[in-house]
């Protein structure tokens, strides 16, 4: 078959043929009495080898290496092909993100796009500092799309970093709280942490139900963090979590002074109130849980407080009643 009916036939332009030829990956097995290539079925199956592994990504030295070298093994090569895919796909797949990050900040003009292409270079960054150092030098009147400032809140693992973002993130205004509430849902729990921290600093209503939806996190630390902010925003619904902080040990003192400032409310200072009781009674041979819980009382603006303290000053626990006691008595002077 000549080389114009092998062209036609397989849809490899006959210039490429010649430069299969030339570079000896396909010679042709015979010539007509003029001179012209002439190729055989053993020829064509071969143009179809190398169009094949050309598919696969594969140069053509590395293609002629492979036909000629009989302890090729296919596996070997898929594998290596898939690796390097893999990380081919990744670094599009990043690049694709930065360009539809700084297609979001398109409105604000190149040096808006300029300051997102310097911020999420400093954000890839390996060193902490230079991270921080990218989230704190804004420029003025050029605002950081949220979506940026989400994503990398959820990643960031140094707490210096995280709490930059976490600033900037709660300037940045727009749609912070939608992007960064996904992380609230991730499967793992120090994204979730992370995300109910940021939450935590921005300001508003859908803020706050995001906190409240994180106060069922089957994760003890990202209910803490979603209880702490929510009690300080008057979100009652936090009460249970912050007596199981104060009867933990895990943030008691702060979760303790939260109560106390929900129990301005009289309604909420009831149910406080009976919680507390309930603890006490159910850690009769807990000494550290029941302190715990008695400085948490001293914490609650109400006589009703001031009564329980001075019976656990009767209590038979020694360090339990000392320290009642003496709360007991800085009540009764203020």
């Amino acid at each position: 078959m000549l080389i114009g009916e092998v062209a036609r036939r397989s849809g490899v332009s006959t210039r490429m043929l010649r430069h299969y030829d030339s570079l000896g990956l396909v010679r042709p097995t015979g010539r007509t009495v003029g001179g012209y290539r002439e190729y055989s079925a053993d020829d064509i199956r071969r143009i179809f080898h190398v169009e094949g592994l050309r598919s696969l990504g594969l140069s053509l030295r590395q293609i002629g290496r492979a036909l000629e070298d009989p302890a090729f093994t296919p596996s070997a090569l898929v594998g290596d092909l898939i690796r390097r895919t893999e990380d081919r796909l990744k670094r599009e797949q990043e690049l694709l993100d930065r360009l539809r990050t700084i297609d979001a900040s398109a409105p604000f003009g190149w040096e808006g796009a300029l300051r997102v292409v310097e911020l999420l270079h400093g954000l890839n960054s390996p060193h902490a500092a230079r991270r921080q150092q990218a989230v704190l030098s804004p420029v003025e009147d050029v605002p950081v799309p949220a979506e940026l400032l989400a994503k990398a809140v959820l990643t960031e693992s140094d707490p210096n970093v995280a709490g930059a973002l976490r600033w900037a993130l709660a300037r940045a205004g727009g749609d912070g709280v939608t992007s960064v509430a996904s992380g609230v849902r991730s499967e793992n729990a120090d994204i979730r942490r992370r995300a109910v921290l940021a939450i935590a600093a921005m300001p508003g209503d859908e803020a706050t139900g995001v906190l409240v939806e994180a106060l069922r996190d089957p994760d003890r630390t990202v209910r803490g963090h979603a209880a702490l902010a929510a009690g300080k925003r008057g979100e009652t619904a936090a009460v249970p979590a912050l007596v199981a902080m104060v009867v933990e040990g895990t943030n008691d003192v702060e979760a303790a002074e939260v109560l106390g400032a929900l129990a301005l409310d009289p309604e909420c200072a009831e149910r406080i109130m009976g919680a507390l009781d309930g603890e006490l009674a159910a850690h009769t041979e807990d000494s550290a849980v029941r302190i715990r819980l008695t400085q948490a009382l001293a914490e609650m603006p109400l006589p009703g407080a001031r009564d329980v303290l001075r019976q656990l000053a009767h209590d038979d626990d020694r360090a339990v009643a000392l320290i009642a006691s003496a709360l007991a008595s800085v009540l009764d002077e203020r």
